[in-house]
């Protein structure tokens, strides 16, 4: 069982940056698919962001290209996403996701992936 853990939300002003984490346990930690996902108060979870396993392929919503950049560290079994140039619709709990281990194509379903993070909370005030 793959566990993932968020970190780096928090409270910001709009125009500005945030990074967030993504850390997979390490005992069972196979490289796969990873993506971002967030869900807005009274709205449903939507994609955000998603990367192939060595990192060569990326994929974005319209709403966050360009400002947005994710990427990974297999090595330290973690994955990022760099936030910039921040908007107040911006704000909602961000999900980290992993495909599994034998899922290799880069999907922005959520319903395609096998593991989730609990969340960190992105606040973007205007």
């Amino acid at each position: 069982q793959v566990q993932l853990v968020e970190s780096g939300g928090g409270l910001v002003q709009a125009g500005d940056s945030l990074r967030l984490s993504c850390a997979a346990s390490a005992r069972t930690f196979s490289p796969s698919v990873m993506g971002w996902f967030r869900q807005a108060p009274g709205k449903e979870r939507e994609f955000v962001s998603a990367i192939n396993v060595n990192g060569g392929s990326t994929t974005y919503t319209d709403s966050v290209k360009g400002r947005f950049t994710i990427s990974r560290d297999n090595a330290k079994r973690t994955m990022y996403l760099q936030m910039n140039t921040l908007k107040p619709e911006d704000t909602a709990v961000y999900y980290c996701a992993a495909r599994a281990a034998n899922r290799w194509t880069i999907s922005i379903r959520s319903d395609e992936y096998a593991y989730w993070g609990q969340g960190t909370q992105v606040t973007v005030s205007s």
